[in-house]
């Protein structure tokens, strides 16, 4: 059966937190419909999926959340695992013990597949190299590897966009305050490694990112009337 590629719609790889939430406006601006997809993989902060719904259904967003409990079998990290303390510090060598093996792959790979049977072929997704805390996922070339997979594993023309890619988590604050969605961004998101919504625990790697972020974002745009 031949589908029919609708270019008016994307989907958005949508956790619930700062980098989704800001990608999610930013294709709400772009194209005329926009459909959130979220995965339950049993992580540990799994309020993340309840502000994914909350932001969704607010703003009117088709929002779906796929069951991926098995990458919680195959790749054992401190995201999924009470007995495993989330890493302070990034080591010296290696990648953090909060990186879970495969899992922009597969989200990816699910997302392409529930896109494709709707006719649409943009895939967004917030990852960044600038600030990809030791992430090889996270990286261009990943997903530029992985749109050429894609597209041959199914015959389909998908086009993965990454609004974040290269710029840092100031830049995101300041995009999402060019949005107009810096205080949902700021409040309503999820980015903590330890499930706490808003500013988070601080203490956790992804809370400091966020806050060094956002203390160089007022800086540098001291001028916003948002701030």
């Amino acid at each position: 059966m031949e589908l029919t590629i609708n270019k008016d719609k994307a989907v958005v790889v949508f956790s619930g937190g700062q980098d989704s939430t800001t990608c999610l406006f930013w294709a709400k601006k772009r194209y005329k419909e926009v459909i959130a997809v979220s995965f339950n993989y049993n992580q540990k902060h799994k309020l993340e999926l309840e502000c994914a719904a909350e932001i969704c259904k607010k703003h009117g967003v088709e929002h779906h959340i796929l069951d991926l409990n098995l990458l919680n079998q195959l790749a054992p990290n401190s995201l999924t695992r009470t007995d495993i303390v989330v890493d302070k510090n990034a080591p010296a060598e290696g990648t953090p013990n909060t990186f879970v093996d495969g899992r922009n792959l597969l989200f990816l790979t699910f997302v392409a597949i529930f896109a494709k049977q709707r006719g649409i072929s943009t895939i967004i997704t917030g990852v960044s190299q600038s600030d990809f805390s030791g992430y090889p996922d996270c990286r261009d070339v990943f997903i530029k590897s992985l749109n050429v997979t894609l597209n041959l594993a199914m015959n389909y023309q998908f086009v993965i966009e990454t609004p974040l890619m290269w710029i840092n988590k100031a830049e995101t604050w300041k995009l999402a305050d060019d949005l107009g969605v810096l205080d949902i961004v700021k409040n309503e998101t999820l980015t903590c490694y330890n499930g706490i919504k808003g500013n988070g625990c601080g203490e956790c790697p992804a809370c400091k990112l966020r806050k060094h972020g956002y203390v160089e974002f007022k800086k540098m745009y001291k001028n916003s009337d948002k701030q």
